[in-house]
C-alpha cells in the first residue's frame, strides 16, 4: 500500500501548498491513501467543516487532527458526521468523533489510522499506549487490516521515539506531528515499522512555526504573551512522508521524506 501523509497544515499558506499539490503527489507516487493533518488549517488553530470538505473534495482520504481539534466549535457536529476524520484517541470517550478510522480502498484493502496526543509538556490526557493497545486488540496488522498508521501529536521527541519502538512490528508507521519542524530521522525500525519524529508543517517557513515573527519575538524578549499570534501568509512549503507497505505483513518497505 502506498501512503502519503501531509504534516500539520497551518493557515492559508499551508492549505494552498497542500491543495495545489494533492493531485500531482497522487499521480507521481501512485498513492493509494492520502492522509492530511488539518489541525491548524483554520487561521493557525483548529479547522472548520468547510475546510475539511475542501480537502476531501481535492483528494484527501483521511483527515487527522490534534490538540486544537475543539478550537472551532462548529467542527463538533462534523466530527460525528464525517467518517474519515480522526481526533485524538486518548481523550474521554464522550467527546465527539473517533480516535481511529478504518478506511477501505476500492480494491478492498483496509488501513487503520490512529491518532494520539503526547503527555509530556502537553495538557493532561489519558495514556496513549493504553489507547492504542485497546484499538489494536481488534485490529491486527496483516489480518483485519493491511496497514496501520499512527500519528503521535506531541512535544517531546523522546516520547515520540519511545512510542515508535513500542509499536515496532505492530503497526506500519508511527509519524510525529505538532512541533512543526521536520526532522531528518525518517527510517524503518528493526521490526519493520516506518518512523519519523516530526513530519514537519505545511505552511510559510519564513515564520515561527507558521506564524508571523513579531509576537513570538515579543514573548521571547519581554515575556509578553498578550500579542495575538498571526499566521504567516507567504508562499507555503509542503512537508510530508511517503510510506510503502507490504500488503501481506503490513510492515514498511520504504519511508521517504518529501518537500515541495
Amino acid at each position: 500500500m502506498r501512503i502519503f501523509y501531509c504534516g500539520d497544515v497551518v493557515a492559508r499558506a499551508g492549505r494552498e501548498a497542500v491543495l495545489d499539490n494533492l493531485k500531482a503527489i497522487r499521480d507521481e507516487y501512485k498513492i493509494d491513501v492520502m492522509l492530511v493533518n488539518v489541525e491548524n488549517a483554520a487561521h493557525g488553530f483548529g479547522v472548520t467543516p468547510g475546510i475539511c470538505r475542501e480537502f476531501l473534495a481535492k483528494g484527501a482520504d483521511v483527515l487527522v487532527l490534534g490538540n486544537h481539534f475543539l478550537n472551532r466549535r462548529e467542527i463538533v457536529p462534523f466530527l460525528n458526521e464525517c467518517k474519515t476524520i480522526v481526533r485524538p484517541a486518548n481523550i474521554p470517550d464522550n467527546n465527539a468523533g473517533r480516535g481511529s478510522v478504518i478506511y477501505e480502498l476500492a480494491d478492498g484493502r483496509k488501513i487503520l489510522v490512529i491518532q494520539v496526543l503526547g503527555r509530556l509538556f502537553m495538557e493532561a490526557v489519558d495514556c496513549p499506549v493504553q489507547a492504542i493497545d485497546k484499538i489494536l486488540q481488534t485490529n491486527m496488522l496483516g489480518r483485519q487490516v493491511q496497514a496501520i498508521f499512527v500519528d503521535i501529536h506531541a512535544e517531546a521527541t523522546s516520547e515520540k521515539m519511545s512510542l515508535g519502538y513500542y509499536l515496532d512490528g505492530k503497526v506500519s508507521c508511527v509519524a510525529g506531528t505538532h512541533t512543526h519542524v521536520p526532522t531528518a530521522d525518517a527510517r524503518i525500525l528493526p521490526q519493520g515499522t516506518a518512523y519519523i519524529t516530526d513530519v514537519g508543517m505545511c505552511g510559510d517557513y519564513n515564520s515561527v512555526l507558521g506564524f508571523e515573527t513579531a509576537a513570538p519575538i515579543n514573548r521571547l524578549r519581554r515575556h509578553y504573551s498578550d500579542d495575538r499570534l498571526m499566521p504567516a501568509n507567504g508562499k507555503g512549503t509542503l512537508y510530508g512522508i511517503y510510506v510503502e507497505t507490504d500488503d501481506k505483513t503490513g510492515l514498511a518497505k520504504e519511508i521517504k521524506q518529501v518537500k515541495i
